[in-house]
């Protein structure tokens, strides 16, 4: 019974990592984008600041509250003689109120509406470089699990031959030395997986901060993905107007500064003013009495039409200026885009040529060497050197490709910019 116990208890304590691997969910590289756009809280709050620019263009169509105001009017000081009834004075009440042209509040709103696309603009930016970030941290994990899948497979040949080594010791067929090097190479290579494993726990930790998710959250990723080099069916500044976030958030702050400069030419309108005022005599003989009013403003004058028109001129060289820089940035990540598709283009050429001709040729020296020492026809040390040249072809081959990978990603974030 007690060893029935403890088979149960084992194969339970088996059974619940594989059961919590189970569970681990695969997210693809899809996936994960979705939820940074979705979950990132930074991405968040340019949405709620967007927002905020609906209600500020609201509050700016607003007026002023009305003024009321009470008092005397002609009221004499105290201790004078009052000849008539009417030199007593009045009580008074009065009511103001301004009443703003329109058409400014209507330009005013615009503009500070605008402001929100800008907003959103931002984000669209932002957006882009933490999607670049997630698919390095995507692509550098999945680089560390191809070379943990290297390193496992080339250790299984080394532990062979040191097997080897420790039967041939024994009849002197082999040196003790050969032992210790084999032991040697076995530890170096499960470091070099300690280090990759590390890797993969940073890029976890760094993707869950990404989604807003806990950092020490678990999933895997799909190992079999392919990044693949999707190059922009064309290059012209016209095309790249449509798609750069960054020219798309210039346009926006282009077509603002526009409202303001209407904004800012309305100023030239007329504002209004209404002011009525009650007098209740403090005499019995005078009348109640009333006074109206109604004022305009007059803003064509030159000395205050002087702070609007060198306001608007100001901007309209801002807009220019604005201008100017974008065509130099469409210009310049032209030349830019140009550049790195053939450099990605070489880049997948040579890694096609290492994995075609030079790691077969590698393996096959590293398979010939190994049945010539089975055979005790050459040295351990041998056999090594070719394994060592295959084990760092092969990594430099994921090298290259996770430099290819980090390639494509700059190459999608400068055209998506």
């Amino acid at each position: 019974m007690k060893y029935i116990t403890r088979y149960i208890i084992s194969g339970m304590l088996l059974w619940a990592p594989a059961r919590l691997m189970a569970q681990t969910p695969v997210l693809p590289l899809d996936s994960i984008l979705l939820r940074v756009d979705h979950n990132n809280v930074l991405l968040q709050s340019y949405t709620l600041k967007a927002e905020s620019y609906k209600y500020a263009a609201d509050a700016a169509t607003a007026w002023m509250a009305p003024m009321v105001g009470v008092g005397t009017f002609m009221t004499p000081y105290p201790g004078q003689s009052v000849m008539d009834e009417r030199d007593k004075g009045s009580l008074m009440l009065q009511l103001e109120q301004d009443i703003p042209n329109p058409a400014k509040l209507n330009a005013k709103r615009k503009y500070i509406a605008s402001q929100g696309n800008i907003e959103k603009a931002t984000r669209d930016i932002t957006l882009n470089d933490l999607k670049a970030q997630a698919k390095r941290l995507y692509f550098n994990w999945l680089i560390a699990k191809q070379r943990i899948n290297v390193l496992k497979e080339n250790e299984k040949i080394m532990l062979t031959m040191k097997k080897i080594e420790e039967i041939r010791y024994p009849y002197n067929q082999s040196q003790l030395s050969g032992v210790f090097r084999a032991n040697a190479k076995i530890d170096d290579n499960r470091n070099m997986i300690r280090m990759q494993e590390g890797t993969i726990a940073k890029a976890r930790s760094w993707l869950n901060s990404l989604m807003n998710a806990p950092g020490n959250q678990q999933f895997e990723i799909d190992t079999a993905y392919q990044p693949v080099f999707n190059a922009a069916s064309s290059y012209d500044t016209v095309a790249l107007a449509t798609v750069r976030k960054d020219v798309v958030k210039m346009d926006e702050s282009i077509r603002s500064m526009a409202l303001n400069i209407e904004s800012m030419k309305k100023e030239r309108k007329p504002d209004f003013r209404v002011r009525f005022d009650h007098m209740s005599p403090l005499g019995d003989m005078m009348p109640k009495a009333f006074s109206a009013m109604g004022m305009i403003s007059i803003p064509i004058v030159p000395w205050a039409s002087k702070m609007y028109k060198s306001g608007v001129k100001a901007m309209q060289y801002n807009v220019q200026a604005m201008e100017k820089e974008r065509a130099a940035m469409l210009q310049e990540t032209q030349g830019m885009l140009y550049g790195m598709h053939y450099e990605i283009q070489s880049m997948q050429q040579r890694i096609d040529a290492m994995e075609a001709k030079i790691i077969p040729a590698l393996r096959q020296t590293l398979d010939a060497n190994f049945l010539n020492y089975q055979e005790n026809k050459m040295a351990l040390s041998n056999v090594i050197d070719s394994w060592e040249a295959l084990t760092m072809m092969q990594s430099n081959v994921l090298d290259e490709k996770l430099k290819l990978y980090e390639m494509i990603v700059d190459y999608e974030k400068q055209l998506y910019r």
